[in-house]
């Protein structure tokens, strides 16, 4: 009998047989979305080739996140447009405000474990951390899979990072996963699957491991896999979402490479501009001057990162000159922080609140940076332009130590601070 890593075990569930990492197949996409950045030309594809029906509306999605609300009339009519094709073919759509289409296809159950989701979007590898196959594909491939419902796959070769030790106070999985992305470099998974695994994994919420998923792509891997647990089974159960079809890899599966990191070890990371595998502890970057901080995006705009902030925050005032930008991933995390209170304090410290999206992270409107200045994020990418302007430098953090650089106007430890372990 064969031993299987976890993506070749999904991928052969799928198609009925059994295949091997290297091996080429054509999958069935059990949930596709495309969002206001990648779906008009993918209709457009569609409409020019005269294809009238999708394969089937209840397992497509269209959401408005990347220019949301939109900066101006074109914009505006392209998010017209999606909504109109989604309407006309009764497909899900979330409309401006709802949130970042991650947060929204986990928050919906509409990823579940065991199956293969695909994005139009590089980060769809996201839903990997609750054991789903998940990658991104471009408008061309949206448009061909919205058609006929399947997707061309080369099943990838695995990694396994195996993981160990709890980490430190004042270090997140974001810390972690810069960490893990220096070891591996930036092309270092290219068209790999991730596995990752271990006893820290234990210790860590779902947004924690989600925001580890996430980073994947940031190594060039297809998606970033994990396992149900303890964890992701509560995690689940609180959003009704079933975990059934729950894979785990054999014991004697076969992994290209196998990294091992003791989190226990670890302190505070940051990823200088403007690669994003150029990270180094934040102690090397201390007191370099920050202009404008942002907690959000697709990585790091989930409820617990708010709440790092707010601890962060609390009873302190943003510096006089940094611009501190915070954007919730989704609705439902916004509700949830103003009930929780940490909203207050964050206003109170002087953040502005952005609606529910991806706001500055896709550089077109929403908090694009000056010439020359510094901004620290918890967003996943600081090549130059990424916020909109090639002359200004993006550093990479926890929501811990951006929201510390935002008080101090520089970069800052945060493990020299009285803040809460997670």
């Amino acid at each position: 009998m064969l031993s299987l890593t976890i993506a070749e075990k999904i991928i052969s569930k799928n198609i009925g047989y059994t295949v091997r990492a290297g091996e080429y197949c054509e999958a069935k996409v059990d949930f596709i979305f495309g969002h206001d950045g990648s779906a008009p030309m993918a209709i457009q594809l569609l409409e020019e080739n005269k294809i009238e029906k999708v394969f089937n509306p209840n397992k497509i999605g269209f959401i408005l996140d990347h220019n949301s609300p939109a900066p101006n009339s074109k914009v505006s009519n392209l998010h017209k447009m999606v909504q109109s094709f989604a309407e006309r073919h009764q497909c899900h759509f979330f409309n401006v405000g709802e949130g970042i289409c991650h947060q929204i296809i986990l928050e919906k159950g509409f990823a579940l474990p065991g199956t293969i989701v695909i994005g139009s979007d590089s980060h769809s590898c996201t839903y990997g951390a609750f054991n789903v196959f998940s990658t991104g594909v471009g408008s061309t491939d949206l448009a061909m899979i919205l058609a006929t419902g399947r997707v061309w796959l080369r099943v990838p070769e695995t990694i396994k990072i195996k993981i160990t030790g709890k980490l430190p106070g004042a270090v997140y999985s974001k810390d972690l996963i810069l960490y893990i992305i220096k070891q591996l470099k930036a092309n270092g998974a290219n068209y790999k699957a991730i596995e990752f695994c271990g006893d820290t994994l234990s210790y860590l919420s779902m947004d924690a491991r989600f925001a580890i998923s996430n980073m994947a792509v940031s190594v060039g891997a297809k998606t970033g896999l994990m396992v149900i647990d303890k964890k992701s089974i509560e995690w689940a159960k609180a959003h009704n979402i079933s975990f059934a079809d729950s894979v785990y890899p054999d014991e004697n599966a076969e992994y290209i490479k196998v990294v091992e990191i003791d989190a226990s070890r670890l302190e505070p990371q940051i990823a200088i501009p403007h690669n994003i595998d150029n990270v180094t502890s934040i102690t090397e970057l201390e007191g370099t001057k920050i202009d404008q901080a942002f907690i959000g995006t697709c990585a790091n705009g989930m409820l617990e990162d708010l709440e790092i902030a707010a601890g962060i925050l609390k009873n302190k005032i943003v510096k006089p000159g940094v611009k501190l930008i915070v954007g919730p991933a989704s609705k439902r995390i916004y509700l949830e922080a103003v009930k929780k209170g940490i909203m207050e304090v964050l206003v109170k410290a002087g953040a502005i609140i952005l609606p529910p999206g991806c706001g500055p992270c896709t550089g077109t409107h929403l908090g694009i940076p000056a010439d020359g200045d510094n901004v620290i994020s918890t967003g996943n990418k600081n090549f130059i332009g990424r916020l909109g302007n090639a002359k200004a430098s993006i550093y990479l953090a926890s929501p811990a130590s951006v929201a510390l650089a935002s008080v101090k106007g520089k970069i800052s430890d945060p493990r020299k601070e009285n803040i809460y372990e997670q």
